[in-house]
């Protein structure tokens, strides 16, 4: 199994009731992780445990409501829609990708994640709030009404400016990081008042490659110079869009501009109180609009970006990300095999010197490729649909990923077989009825080759 969460002491909030449907939601979870990636037949399994989880979460929602109205808890109103958003936004968004993908591996991961960071988020914040331990962080949110418009009025710009459908996944986004992200910070006010409003549009990087690195023909598979410059244009041009509904607030102009590390924009909302903050899937990668007024904030974020300072700027924070990557970035080794127990045995026996990606075909490589470059493939021959030969052909054909060495990791030996792969130019061929650490070692051997 991958992933366990760890039901820790800080999730515990005093009130037995609600402290005990915590744990017990913490373990369905878990049964889940089991579940994940199994063979067809635990489909149906995996089925009846989300059902199980939907049901207790819902009852978990109606015997806090219960307990705050019994002891008159101020924020049973705010806390009841924040409830309410799960279960009529987030959990039917998530259903419906599970649907359309029959349940696939990613699909029930996605789940998971998200169900997992809801439940720890919204423990330690609004749970710990009932009983004092915490403020409570949404209590300053806009009235219903208005943040219903915003939320049309973001899913309208959406489409107009990529023509991507989105989904209101959360409107209470607790600042939690979805993938590689960009954040980018925008402060606009007026003149004649000392009112200011601060935007934070949160990317997921897919998401940025495939739309505005699409729509200007960038051909690329990570944020670069250009598309960063893009992207601060793009969120610009969006946040006006997105104030341009709202009478109040025509008249502000932008003040001040930041791209911010997941660090600081994790320090900034933690202090903050929002008025919106709304987390989206677009089909394509997740997006956050986070909304704060009035006021700015009181330490630096570092330098203000402008016209005199852009390129620098750019330049400066893309090489801070580049350094930060290869001072904690471990080697990233993908492993392309149809067998669930053969990939695990891989990511136990590498994890610790390597990042290891794991997916079941070679049609998912292709994608997590894409998305995720790796600095060595393990590829497995013998797989349904798509073989390792045929991988490799297609890695081979694409011009951007060609240069990946691929490493066979196979039980075929037959000389045919290995015959038939040798054009592509594999980087080696290891047999399966190795020793572990006879295949560690070969690993090991090509990354001191290639650092050499």
């Amino acid at each position: 199994m991958d992933t366990q969460f760890a039901w820790r002491e800080e999730f515990n909030i005093g009130v037995d009731i609600i402290d005990k449907e915590h744990r017990k939601l913490f373990k369905i979870i878990n049964k889940l992780f089991a579940f994940k990636g199994e063979e067809k037949g635990s489909q149906w399994a995996c089925q009846e445990s989300i059902k199980f989880f939907k049901g207790h979460a819902l009852k978990h929602f109606a015997d806090e409501e219960a307990y705050m109205e019994s002891i008159n808890y101020e924020g049973l109103e705010r806390h009841r829609l924040i409830h309410n958003g799960f279960r009529d936004n987030t959990l039917p968004a998530l259903e419906q990708e599970l649907e359309q993908t029959q349940y696939s591996s990613e699909a029930v991961e996605h789940f998971l994640g998200v169900c997992a960071g809801w439940l720890i988020g919204h423990t330690l914040t609004e749970d710990l709030a009932i009983t004092g331990k915490r403020v409570r962080k949404w209590e300053k949110l806009l009235p219903g009404e208005e943040l219903n418009a915003m939320k049309k009025v973001i899913i309208q710009l959406v489409f107009d400016m990529f023509r991507l459908e989105s989904h209101l996944i959360s409107d209470a986004y607790g600042g939690e990081k979805f993938g590689q992200g960009v954040y980018c910070r925008l402060v606009y006010g007026t003149d004649q008042t000392e009112k200011r409003q601060e935007v934070f549009l949160v990317f997921e990087e897919r998401l940025l490659i495939n739309t505005v690195g699409k729509i200007m023909g960038i051909q690329t598979n990570k944020l670069d110079a250009m598309l960063t410059h893009a992207t601060r244009y793009a969120a610009r041009q969006f946040v006006k869009g997105v104030m341009e509904q709202f009478p109040s607030l025509e008249d502000y102009e932008l003040k001040q501009e930041n791209l911010l590390s997941f660090e600081q924009f994790q320090k900034v909302f933690d202090k903050k109180k929002l008025q919106a903050s709304l987390l989206f899937d677009t089909g394509e990668g997740y997006f956050a609009y986070c909304m704060v007024a009035p006021h700015l904030l009181t330490e630096s974020l570092g330098t203000p970006i402008g016209n005199e300072n852009a390129i620098s700027e750019i330049e400066s924070y893309l090489l801070k990300r580049r350094e930060k990557e290869a001072d904690s970035g471990k080697p990233k080794v993908l492993v392309v095999d149809d067998s669930m127990t053969m990939r695990h045995a891989m990511k136990e026996m590498l994890s610790e010197d390597y990042e290891v990606l794991l997916v079941d075909s070679g049609v998912s490589a292709i994608r997590e490729i894409t998305l995720n470059r790796p600095d060595l493939i393990l590829l497995d021959y013998e797989m349904p649909v798509c073989d390792g030969r045929q991988t490799l052909e297609m890695i081979r054909s694409e011009e951007a990923f060609a240069d990946i060495p691929v490493i066979f990791l196979t039980g075929r030996n037959d000389p045919e077989s290995v015959k038939k792969v040798m054009s592509l130019k594999p980087a080696g061929y290891l047999l399966k009825h190795l020793k572990p650490e006879e295949i560690k070692n070969n690993i090991d051997t090509f990354f001191k080759k290639r650092k050499a």
